[in-house]
């Protein structure tokens, strides 16, 4: 079992939903986001989604691509991206970390060092954005064989013709993208959103967790309600950004995270 499935088999234990934080490895600087995933479990954050600094990140919205740029300005990588999460497991062996981003550092590195690599460091799962089913092979199927699990990305988009293919290799979890377009777009509305996953649902018994566009505790809450649990990523590095300190970011993850858990 996987820290993904021991975590959510104990939030159905305790009939709680998940809170998923999403914040960018190395911005702004190295120390202050290893501050900042160190500081998430106790702010109630149950996985923590770390994102891979990319130059070209296709699907995010213009709050994640500035963290990116200047997680890489500040000389993030994907070593030190590795590192930051063999740190945080000096102190935390239990909180899932998935690496969240694109296949280009991936490819780049090779795919079985990187898996061996990642499984060292105490990555638990990854969400390639860029690699569909039909690439299963590349990717998906080689981690899920060095005990990561892949979380796949379902939206609005992913018809009942195209789920099957989409939940047929996905483990851990399903995020599922709440609106089109990119992140931090318009706010999801629960009642739109209620039908979608209870469609996802009937086709896996994974959780369906769903992100994009979360930014306050009422919509924490009222998404978590109607899914498993949710993921709030913009809000959070929107926070850092405006030059809140690591505390001050924390104390409003801890709003979000209440909410999620009220739910």
């Amino acid at each position: 079992m996987s820290r993904i499935d021991a975590k959510f088999a104990d939030l159905r234990a305790q009939g709680k939903k998940a809170f998923v934080s999403y914040i960018m490895a190395g911005d702004p600087d190295f120390d202050t986001s290893l501050a900042l995933v160190k500081g998430l479990p106790g702010a109630g954050v149950d996985v923590i989604e770390l994102g891979l600094p990319f130059t070209d990140p296709m699907a995010d919205g213009e709050t994640i691509q500035l963290a990116g740029q200047r997680a890489l300005e500040g000389g993030m990588t994907l070593n030190r991206t590795l590192d930051l999460a063999r740190q945080f497991r000096e102190n935390d062996d239990t909180t899932p970390i998935v690496l969240m981003g694109y296949y280009n550092p991936i490819y780049s590195r090779g795919v079985d060092t990187f898996l061996k690599q990642a499984k060292e460091a105490g990555i638990d799962g990854l969400i390639i954005v860029d690699l569909p089913p039909e690439e299963d092979a590349e990717l998906c199927i080689p981690a899920q064989a060095a005990g990561l699990n892949f979380i796949r990305l379902a939206t609005p988009t992913t018809d009942n013709k195209r789920l099957p293919k989409v939940m047929q290799n996905t483990s851990g979890f399903v995020y599922y993208v709440s609106i089109t377009g990119i992140t931090g777009a318009a706010a999801p509305e629960a009642g739109d959103v209620a039908p979608e996953v209870a469609r996802i649902k009937a086709a896996t018994d994974l959780p369906v967790i769903v992100g994009f566009g979360i930014r306050t505790p009422e919509a924490s809450q009222a998404i978590a309600a109607i899914a498993d649990g949710c993921v709030v990523g913009s809000a959070i590095v929107s926070e850092l950004a405006s030059g809140k300190s690591v505390d001050e970011v924390l104390t409003f993850v801890k709003t979000l995270s209440d909410g999620a858990h009220r739910a």
